[in-house]
């Protein structure tokens, strides 16, 4: 018996899919991989970076989802469905809108697989496949299962390790998908575990893809102090507040923390209340001056994540965030268009306001392209939300900012590990802004087989 694990390409550019040169192992496929019992040939193709073999015989594919990769992922179920093969989806968008999904594949998953993938599999060899496999909260993520990793081997992903210390976030962001996901809660591994899974691997540099590592700051100086004896170098993101516990940020740099992606979303005040981001509350008041100072005392490479198109944004406050985060010299920023996620607070608030674009469904959209507008800002039209956002992008990993931006000397210039991770990554998210702007989502075309 062979079971097929896809990851999904978002889309298209011309007249073929988008190859990420970019790519980082999907985790998610190898956590399936190892639940999967040794008698089952398991083989996973990365639709982002290969072809997928729709004839080669198969007994079911699996496919991860989320909300930008669904029109593709559909697009996939149907060529093999086509050929008579079962087609079971998992993954956020599953959970956000499981009715939808069961349109387009034989059944779904719905929350994190460790509880019903044992289930599936013996409804597999019954040859009686349920619709629906509603899956129970994880209370200890991926307990006694180590990641399959040689499912990676020979596919051109980033030299970096992704593995999870914990999953979900417990603050509730009116925007947030995962939030709705995980229902605010915050669940972690093992500690044992996540150190024999680093020891299993070859790599010393790590990317904890948590949404919150430091969501259970207890818990998190646990692992800081297990990480220390392995010598490794690691990546993650974190809220803003970890800042407040001088233990917590001692423990994480001792052992082998970069940097963190941040979520600073404004530097407006009045945006931060209305997202719900109360984390920041207290930091944004004198535009995050503390917080930066301590970021450069302990020397982390910040990844500033900014969300613009709030109701309290206009073009020059957007432009302005474009300028404090030059100003403040960040390893990278991302400027992020507000999304409407099905089943947050904030699609049901543009819904009922009648302010969502592309039917509402943009997501499926043939016209809705990747990082534009899709829904009526207060402030401005849609294109120019769209139109300031790529601004603030194109222009902060231009050549002159990412130059002007190493010569940071508490940070990006501190030792030759940071100055060389900042020379190696801002060329690759340089090129990926140029690249994926103004994606289709999904390919239609027939000869999907080739990839340019």
């Amino acid at each position: 018996m062979r079971i097929t694990l896809i990851k999904p390409n978002i889309g298209r550019r011309e007249h073929s899919l988008y190859v990420d040169n970019a790519s980082m192992e999907p985790l998610q496929l190898g956590i399936l991989a190892a639940l999967t019992p040794s008698d089952i040939e398991v083989v996973m193709y990365d639709d982002r970076l290969e072809a997928i073999p729709y004839d080669e015989p198969t007994d079911l594919v699996a496919i991860t989802v989320e909300t930008f990769t669904a029109r593709r992922s559909y697009e996939i179920s149907e060529e093999y469905r086509r050929r008579g093969v079962k087609v079971i989806m998992g993954g956020m968008h599953v959970k956000l809108l499981p009715e939808e999904v069961k349109e387009h594949c034989d059944s779904i998953m719905i929350g994190d697989a460790e509880d019903k993938w044992g289930e599936m599999i013996r409804d597999l060899r019954d040859g009686r496949l349920a619709e629906v496999y509603q899956c129970n909260p994880v209370c200890i993520p991926q307990k006694g299962v180590m990641t399959r990793r040689d499912i990676f081997e020979g596919k051109k992903y980033m030299p970096i390790t992704l593995l999870q210390f914990s999953r979900g976030c417990r603050y509730h962001c009116k925007y947030c998908a995962s939030s709705v996901y995980f229902e605010q809660k915050h669940f972690c591994r093992d500690i044992g575990e996540v150190v024999e899974e680093i020891k299993s691997q070859k790599r010393k540099l790590l990317f904890f893809v948590d949404d919150n590592i430091v969501g259970d700051k207890e818990k998190a100086k646990e692992l800081f102090k297990a990480l220390i004896p392995l010598k490794v170098k690691w990546v993650s993101q974190g809220s803003i507040d970890m800042l407040e516990d001088d233990e917590l940020m001692r423990l994480m740099v001792k052992s082998g923390c970069l940097g963190h992606v941040i979520g600073f979303e404004s530097i407006k005040p009045e945006s931060i209340k209305v997202m719900g981001k109360g984390v920041n509350s207290r930091f944004v008041e004198n535009q995050y001056e503390e917080a930066i100072r301590k970021l450069r005392h302990y020397g982390l490479q910040t990844w500033a994540a900014f969300t613009v198109g709030h109701d309290t944004d206009t073009v020059e406050s957007i432009k302005a965030t474009y300028q404090f985060a030059l100003k403040n010299k960040f390893c990278f920023a991302a400027y992020n268009i507000l999304m409407p996620y099905p089943g947050t607070e904030l699609y049901e608030q543009l819904e009922q306001e009648g302010r969502l674009l592309y039917d509402g469904k943009w997501w499926l959209h043939p016209e809705y392209k990747f990082n534009y507008c899709a829904f009526v800002p207060k402030n401005m039209t849609a294109p120019e939300l769209t139109e300031t956002a790529f601004f603030c992008r194109s222009n902060f990993n231009s050549i002159r900012s990412v130059a002007y931006r190493l010569f940071e000397p508490r940070t990006n210039l501190r030792n030759p590990v940071r100055f060389f991770a900042y020379i190696l990554y801002n060329p690759v998210f340089r090129r990926e802004v140029f690249e994926k702007q103004g994606m289709t989502f999904g390919c239609k075309e027939k000869d999907v087989q080739e990839k340019s």
